[in-house]
C-alpha cells in the first residue's frame, strides 16, 4: 500500500515537472484568432471568462474559458435560443455589438447592445456555460456599448455610450454612466456625462468601462473608431459620477502612429483584469493585415499593463500589441487538440458551428455521423435565415473540405461549400443535377466563375487559402482533387468593400432558390486545418 502510494506520488511529481518544463515563457498573439471582435473579460477566482461580439451569427456571444489568459475554451453562447433575439432583415454588420461580461455576489452579467433589434439589455446564468436568461430589456437605456460596474456600496451602475444632440465638432459622441436598479430591472436616478473623449475633437468615444483601482475611479475608453485610428484612453475621478479628468499621456494605447504599413492597427476597445497574481493584463481587439488587407477580420489580443501612480502603462518599454511576449503569472493549462476533422458524432454540432440569422425553424440534423441539411427555399443572399452553418477561418493559411453525398432532381437544388463574410460578399461551390458550379458575390453582385459537368451523389469539395489567395477543388475522393476556377482573391472577405465588423467563415450551404424541396444533402465530415 505505501509502495503504491509513493508511486503514485512520483508519478504525480514528474508529471507537474514535465508539465513545468513544457510550458512555454512566452504566448503569442492573438490569443483568439479569426472572428473575435469587441473583447470583455472578466475572473472569478482563478478563472477567467471573455465574450465577444457576434452580429448576426446565431447562435451569439460566445463564451470562453481560461485559467491563463492563453489558452481560450469555447464553453458557450449566452444567445442560444431563436426566442431570445431575432436577426431577420438585418445587414451582417448590426445586431449584437460590443458585449460586458461581469460576476458579482456568485452571477455572471452580460450587457449588451441588439442594434436594430431591441437595443440595450442583460442575460444572467450562474453558470458561464449557461443556459443564460431571457434578455432584461433597458428601453430607456440610449446609445450602444453598455457595461456594468459595482461599486462599494452595492449599488450598479450603467455606463453606456450615446449621440450628442448639439455636437462641437464631426462624430462627437460620450460615455455617461446612470445607476441600474437590479430588481426593478431599469435605470434609476440622473444621468452624467462622463467624458466625450481625450482631446476637443475625440470621435466615436465608445467602449466604455468603470474601474475602482487604489481608490480611484478609472474610467477606459475607445476613441477614433474601429480602424486605422482606435485607441485606448483613461480618464480618472475621485467620484464614480465624475467629473473625469483625462490622464496626460493619453491615447495610452494605440497603433494609430504606426502608420498604414504595419502589419497590425485598429487596436481599441480593452477591457482590464487583474489576476490572482496581482499582475494587471488587458484584452483588445486588432486587425492583421496583408498588403494593407484585413482578411480575418478583428481578433483578441493580449497585453501586459503596470500602472505608475494611476496611470496604466501597456507592455512598458514597448508601448504597443507584441505579437510575442513573456506570458502571465499563471499555471500553463494548454487544451486538447482540436481535431481537424468533424465526424459529426453524437446528436449536436460542435460549439464552433453557427448560422446566419435567427433559425425559426430546425433545419439540420445531426446523427449515425453525418450532418443532414435541408433544402429551403431562402438563399444565402437574402437578410433571413438560410441553410448556412460555418466556423470562423482562423488563419492566414487554411484549407476545409467535406464530403457531401446530394442528388439533385432539379437544377434549382444545390449545395456545397462556401466561404462567407456577408450575404453581399462570398463564395459558393455548390453541386446541382449535372454539374458544379463556383459562384462569387462580390458588393452583391453574383457572378458563375466556372461550371465543370458533374453526375456522381458523392464528391469532395475543398477550398484553400492562402494569404489573399484562394483556390477551390473538387474530386471522388479527396486524394484526387481537381481544382475549379483558377485562384481566386479572397479581398472579396476583406475588410471594406461592404464588410465591416463581423468577420468570415467557412462551411456548408443548401438551398432550393426560391422553390418548395423535400431534399436533404448529408456531410459525412468536415475539415479545418490551419497552417500558420
Amino acid at each position: 500500500m505505501k509502495i503504491t502510494i509513493i508511486s503514485t506520488l512520483i508519478v504525480s511529481f514528474l508529471a507537474v515537472q514535465v508539465a513545468a518544463q513544457d510550458a512555454p515563457s512566452k504566448f503569442q498573439n492573438p490569443i483568439l484568432s479569426g472572428y473575435h471582435p469587441d473583447p470583455s473579460i472578466c475572473r472569478v477566482g482563478d478563472d477567467y471568462y471573455l465574450v465577444n461580439s457576434t452580429f448576426v451569427w446565431f447562435p451569439g456571444l460566445p463564451i470562453y474559458h481560461s485559467k491563463d489568459l492563453v489558452n481560450w475554451q469555447l464553453i458557450g453562447h449566452a444567445i442560444d435560443r431563436p426566442e431570445m433575439v431575432d436577426f431577420s432583415g438585418l445587414p451582417d454588420k448590426l445586431g449584437l455589438f460590443a458585449p460586458t461580461i461581469r460576476y458579482h455576489d456568485g452571477m455572471f452579467y452580460i450587457i449588451n447592445t441588439c442594434v436594430a433589434c431591441g437595443m440595450n439589455f442583460y442575460v444572467t446564468a450562474s453558470d458561464p456555460a449557461g443556459p443564460w436568461s431571457d434578455p432584461v430589456w433597458l428601453p430607456d437605456a440610449p446609445g450602444i456599448d453598455p457595461s456594468l460596474f459595482w461599486d462599494d456600496n452595492g449599488k450598479c451602475y450603467y455606463t453606456g455610450m450615446q449621440g450628442v444632440e448639439d455636437e462641437e465638432w464631426p462624430t462627437q459622441t460620450e460615455a455617461y454612466n446612470q445607476e441600474l436598479d437590479l430588481e426593478q430591472q431599469q435605470l434609476v436616478g440622473k444621468r452624467h456625462n462622463l467624458t466625450y473623449g481625450h482631446a476637443n475633437n475625440a470621435s466615436y468615444t465608445e467602449g466604455p468601462h468603470l474601474y475602482k483601482i487604489n481608490g480611484q475611479y478609472l474610467l477606459m475608453v475607445s476613441e477614433g473608431g474601429t480602424g486605422m485610428y482606435h485607441a485606448l484612453t483613461v480618464h480618472h475621478s475621485d467620484s464614480v459620477n465624475g467629473p473625469y479628468i483625462a490622464d496626460y499621456i493619453n491615447p495610452v494605447l494605440t497603433h494609430r502612429h504606426m502608420g498604414e504599413d504595419y502589419p497590425l492597427h485598429a487596436i481599441g476597445h480593452g477591457d482590464l483584469v487583474q489576476t490572482q497574481n496581482d499582475e494587471w493584463w488587458c484584452v483588445m481587439l486588432g486587425k492583421r493585415r496583408i498588403e494593407r488587407e484585413t482578411i480575418l477580420g478583428r481578433e483578441t489580443f493580449l497585453a501586459r499593463v503596470e500602472f505608475e501612480g494611476q496611470t496604466p502603462v501597456f507592455n512598458p518599454g514597448h508601448g504597443k500589441v507584441l505579437m510575442e511576449q513573456k506570458r502571465p503569472d499563471l499555471p500553463w493549462s494548454p487544451l486538447a487538440l482540436i481535431p481537424v476533422r468533424d465526424n459529426f458524432e453524437g446528436d449536436k454540432l460542435d460549439l464552433k458551428w453557427c448560422t446566419i440569422r435567427t433559425p425559426h425553424e430546425p433545419f439540420y440534423t445531426v446523427s449515425g455521423g453525418q450532418l443532414k441539411v435541408q433544402l429551403r427555399p431562402e438563399v444565402m443572399d437574402s437578410l433571413v435565415n438560410s441553410s448556412i452553418l460555418v466556423q470562423r477561418i482562423l488563419h492566414h493559411q487554411f484549407e476545409a473540405k467535406t464530403q457531401m453525398r446530394f442528388k439533385a432532381s432539379k437544377g434549382h437544388e444545390q449545395a456545397g461549400l462556401t466561404v462567407y463574410r456577408t450575404n453581399q460578399n462570398h463564395y459558393k461551390l455548390l453541386k446541382d443535377n449535372d454539374s458544379l458550379v463556383l459562384i462569387k458575390s462580390f458588393k452583391g453582385r453574383a457572378s458563375e466563375i466556372a461550371r465543370v459537368p458533374y453526375s456522381n451523389d458523392e464528391v469532395v469539395l475543398h477550398v484553400a487559402g492562402s494569404g489573399l489567395d484562394v483556390q477551390f477543388s473538387y474530386g471522388e475522393t479527396e486524394d484526387d482533387l481537381h481544382p475549379v476556377g483558377g485562384t481566386q482573391s479572397l479581398r472579396v472577405i476583406a475588410d471594406g468593400n461592404g464588410n465591416q465588423f463581423n468577420g468570415p467563415g467557412v462551411g456548408v450551404y443548401a438551398t432550393s432558390n426560391g422553390k418548395l424541396s423535400k431534399l436533404m444533402v448529408a456531410f459525412d465530415w468536415f475539415d479545418y486545418k490551419g497552417m500558420d
